[in-house]
């Protein structure tokens, strides 16, 4: 299938990218990776009326960590910040999330921000925002604003971002010294969209107990849902008695929502395993 008709610019900078997006008006989308966008115009399930495409803006092709922070700049693609080990020593959860983005030919074009934007409730870098509370930086006519993940991911394929507005960056906070992380998901085969998945980060006090527990969870909602399991402890089995006690899967073509809620306990079992596992090897206890 061939896609509808549009308008195309091709903007040298972020001032002309924004400049484009205000005068083409709300029906407007930016074309970074595509490798969501292309398949929807394709089949003609989106049909905006312009497209803005960002791939010449060098300015936004970056990957760097201070203050705390990961900071990913737009046109980052995803094959560029996997493999770069300064990014996924400060936030292994990054790492660990984008090698099961589905395959390398994809990950060699498509953005990591671009996939934040998509805000699909079965993305791993949607819940890794939500998980870490991550940060969107949104560049309009009028200036640049922030919003926190839990403001920005609004419901399925549904963000925060306003007509005429650009994702410039996202930010991520690193990894604590005493903390660890992992992620777990099933998917029918490898690559594809995870039927469900489990995020996991865990953070030892210093008698090495578990001061917090968090999950985020991929495809049982409409956004990704994130779960405090403090309470469970070092207890895998606790943890993913609890998860499955919380989570409201709905049934698809591809899953029921009893299988959902299975697998939301057994993944949550091995990703707190895995982050308790990696906390206690990052921390020495």
């Amino acid at each position: 299938m061939k896609p509808p008709a549009f308008g195309y610019s091709r903007p040298e900078s972020v001032g002309e990218a924004v400049a484009a997006l205000a005068s083409a008006g709300p029906e407007a989308k930016v074309l970074a990776g595509g490798q969501s966008l292309i398949p929807l115009l394709n089949m003609r399930l989106a049909a905006p009326s312009h497209l803005v495409d960002i791939n010449r803006l060098a300015e936004l092709s970056y990957v760097s960590i201070a203050d705390g922070e990961v900071v990913i700049g737009a046109m980052a693609r995803h094959a560029g910040v996997l493999a770069d080990p300064a990014v996924t020593a400060a936030q292994p959860l990054i790492g660990q999330a984008l090698a099961l983005v589905a395959h390398p030919v994809i990950r060699n074009r498509g953005t990591t921000v671009g996939s934040i934007v998509h805000a699909d409730p079965s993305g791993e870098m949607t819940a890794v925002l939500a998980l870490l509370d991550g940060t969107v930086v949104l560049a309009g006519i009028d200036g640049e604003r922030s919003v926190s993940a839990k403001d920005f991911l609004l419901g399925p394929l549904e963000s925060d971002v306003r007509p005429g507005e650009l994702a410039t960056r996202v930010s991520l906070p690193v990894l604590g010294p005493r903390a660890g992380c992992a992620f777990a998901e099933v998917s029918r085969r490898r690559g594809d969209y995870a039927v469900c998945g489990v995020a996991a980060v865990v953070e030892l006090a210093e008698a090495g107990a578990v001061a917090s527990a968090r999950a985020a969870y991929l495809s049982v909602a409409g956004t990704p849902l994130v779960i405090d399991l403090t309470e469970a402890g070092a207890d895998p089995a606790a943890a993913g008695r609890l998860a499955m006690s919380r989570v409201a899967p709905t049934s698809d073509i591809h899953a029921t929502a009893d299988y959902r809620r299975h697998l939301a306990g057994v993944l949550t079992e091995r990703a707190l395993a895995g982050a308790l596992a990696h906390a206690r090897e990052r921390s020495g206890d």
